[in-house]
């Protein structure tokens, strides 16, 4: 797992944020995959209210307690979230732009650093990788490190609140056969590219995870797992502790 951080010119996700902080007026932020046909990622909908988002996310607000550490934050939806109820977070992302607008919104503890930094301060009661946090270690055989990371970052008695989805729907056939070959990779691991205006980010990997082998590999690490809530698009949340 690499630590490093995004260059202002490799950041179209920032770019796209700060824009939309600065004017409300934004352009197109194109999501490519080698996988998939083109998408685009409404940057309005990365500054949601709480009334506005899933209701997995909502579910993972409200079960948030003690100081909190708040994993690829993006704009900072989660972070003014809880620091309205009273909440200590620290509010962590890669994108130097994306910090520099939630600076601008009010974010209180924000720092451009990579989660595996080993100058990360540590002691947190609740970790919040969301939005697919899962993601973060981009194929399977990193889960173990990224399970490993996060548990060193907690405190005694804390939790890692985490979603993701079981993206197997996509290789399902009418008769409910799926295609799936399984002396291929993960069925999860996908690679994702954004580019906004003119700015064109690296290729990254992201994974998706069914539960139960989600579960399976945080045990490996010495955590314990439960399902809290399952959403409407095989999507789910999970806590570790």
């Amino acid at each position: 797992m690499n630590i490093k951080i995004l260059s202002k010119d490799k950041d179209p996700m920032g770019a796209a944020i700060l824009d939309y902080q600065k004017s409300e007026r934004v352009g197109r932020l194109r999501v490519l995959s080698s996988m998939f046909e083109e998408d685009e990622m409404p940057v309005k909908h990365l500054f949601r209210k709480v009334e506005e988002m899933p209701m997995l996310e909502q579910k993972a607000l409200q079960l948030t307690k003690g100081r909190v550490l708040d994993i690829g934050a993006g704009s900072g939806c989660h972070t003014l979230a809880l620091q309205e109820k009273g909440l200590e977070v620290k509010a962590i992302d890669i994108s130097p732009l994306s910090c520099e607008a939630m600076e601008l919104r009010g974010v209180k503890d924000v720092e451009c650093i990579n989660l595996f930094d080993e100058h990360l301060e540590s002691g947190f009661d609740t970790i919040l990788p969301l939005m697919n946090g899962t993601g973060i270690a981009g194929k399977i055989e990193n889960l173990p490190a990224l399970f490993n990371r996060l548990k060193a970052l907690l405190n005694k008695d804390g939790q890692i609140l985490i979603d993701s989805s079981d993206i197997k729907y996509i290789y399902e056939n009418e008769d409910g056969s799926f295609d799936i070959n399984l002396n291929a990779a993960y069925y999860g691991e996908v690679d994702y590219q954004m580019v906004y205006k003119d700015v064109k980010g690296d290729s990254f990997d992201w994974l998706y995870v069914d539960f139960p082998l989600l579960k399976s590999i945080a045990e490996s690490c010495g955590l314990h797992g439960e399902l809290i809530a399952e959403g409407e698009h095989y999507d789910y949340l999970a806590r570790f502790f």
